[in-house]
């Protein structure tokens, strides 16, 4: 038993050096393309991390429980105490210990990924309708209007944070580009801004989260991130295409 509990206690500080010198795996997400889920990211990875750990406790205890207390033949009934003062308090206080930490994290991370900027790069007004987006740039007079089996397309310039108001034009919606980590819902009568702080080139898939009627299926839309020369170039062409 004492050579048991002594390879348990070495398990601990063995598994967490070796976690700290391994590059920790994605659990299920994708890698993100924006800082903003590069946050997300990092958070969901510390969730999975302390859900392991949580794991690993309650499956030692039970193993050792397990095997500590096993019935033995020579064994004569057990104490019966009705209670175990410093016992009770750990195991009701380590919960909420635990929870009170992932939800400052949380807060802490959620803080970091919605921070509105006083003076973005570029500003873009996001409008959902059943059942296409409407992506406009105010300050350089383009409109691009998606159709029915015609998603739009959404330029951003790489490395620039862009803040993305939302607007509902008819019923609930939800922008949500998976690869940036992140999702807001679009509400009628309700002011949603979301920064977008691109970090990748490529071109990225944009879905309507929210079940907005018949057609929600086709609420496609794709979000191209390119470089500072780039977008300039394409708000060029999109304004002389528009005549402007």
């Amino acid at each position: 038993m004492r050579r048991l509990l002594g390879a348990w206690r070495l398990a601990a500080p063995v598994a967490t050096l070796a976690a700290a010198g391994c590059e920790l795996p994605n659990f299920g997400a994708p890698d993100p393309k924006s800082e903003e889920g590069d946050s997300i990211f990092s958070l969901w990875q510390g969730f999975f991390v302390a859900s392991i750990g949580v794991a690993l406790l309650v499956w030692g205890l039970i193993l050792y429980a397990v095997i500590r207390f096993r019935r033995r033949r020579d064994d004569e009934m057990p104490r019966q105490k009705p209670y175990n003062i410093p016992m009770e308090v750990l195991y009701t206080g380590t919960p909420i210990v635990a929870v009170a930490l992932l939800f400052a994290f949380s807060v802490a991370t959620e803080d970091e990924a919605t921070d509105l900027r006083p003076d973005p790069a570029e500003r873009v007004e996001v409008i959902g309708f059943q059942w296409s987006w409407q992506f406009v740039y105010p300050e350089h007079d383009v409109v691009v209007t998606g159709g029915p089996g015609e998603p739009p397309e959404m330029v951003l310039p790489v490395g620039e944070t862009t803040h993305l108001r939302l607007v509902a034009d008819d019923v609930n919606h939800a922008f949500w580009v998976p690869d940036f980590l992140s999702k807001r819902d679009l509400i009628p009568g309700v002011d949603n801004e979301i920064p977008v702080t691109p970090t990748e080139t490529g071109t990225y898939i944009g879905r309507c989260a929210e079940f907005c009627g018949l057609d929600h299926w086709r609420m496609n839309f794709t979000v191209r991130v390119v470089t500072a020369e780039e977008y300039e170039d394409w708000l060029a062409a999109q304004r002389a295409e528009d005549g402007g």
